[in-house]
């Protein structure tokens, strides 16, 4: 079973959803290759400028094994956008990759959203991740899980990887959705 037209599901394990023996351009073009051949050359131009939006202008010849962790993950950022999503599910999308890469990733993605308005929904282990992106957290309970509450955020936006992190209404929701997590074992947060 396939996922409905429009939804684009972002891998945890980016390496594996890349094919190594393509190129950047020619991964991130995979899934328009279906496209009438006389798009060919419009659609290589979008998925040019995606790259140059997660900022891998001038990778496009490279394969996936001359890249980092943090390059691989954002050619696959800009092949979920050629794919055009209506909505976007990203699986812990920024957890193999180390803390600075993971806060330019993080901002990145607020950044496409801001410009292409696709629904995202995240799922993350990390409160702070999850506050930070998020307008609603689901916060999810231990097995069987549910639904232990849903949260507003509130935060205003365009979101600053500082100035948000210190903001008191984040603080307060980092708190009490920590409190909600540890008192509940096991819990997992959800977000969109």
């Amino acid at each position: 079973m396939e996922p409905p037209p429009g939804v684009i599901y972002l891998f945890q394990q980016y390496a594996k959803s890349l094919f190594a023996w393509r190129t950047v351009i020619d991964n991130v073009m995979f899934p328009v290759e279906s496209a009438p051949r006389a798009r060919r050359g419009e659609l290589r131009a979008q998925c040019r400028d995606y790259l140059r939006q997660v900022g891998l202008g001038g990778f496009e010849d490279k394969y996936p094994w001359q890249l980092s962790g943090g390059m691989q993950q954002r050619v696959a950022i800009a092949r979920a956008l050629a794919a055009d999503p209506q909505v976007l599910l990203l699986d812990e999308p920024f957890s193999a990759v180390d803390a600075l890469t993971r806060m330019e990733l993080q901002t990145l993605v607020l950044q496409l959203w801001e410009r292409r308005k696709f629904t995202a929904i995240l799922v993350t282990h990390d409160v702070e991740e999850a506050i930070f992106l998020a307008d609603r957290i689901a916060v999810l309970g231990a097995r069987p899980t549910s639904l232990r509450e849903v949260i507003d955020v509130g935060l205003p936006r365009p979101r600053d990887q500082f100035a948000t992190r210190e903001d008191p209404r984040f603080l307060k929701l980092r708190h009490h959705i920590t409190t909600t997590l540890l008192t509940g074992n096991d819990g997992h947060v959800a977000s969109a």
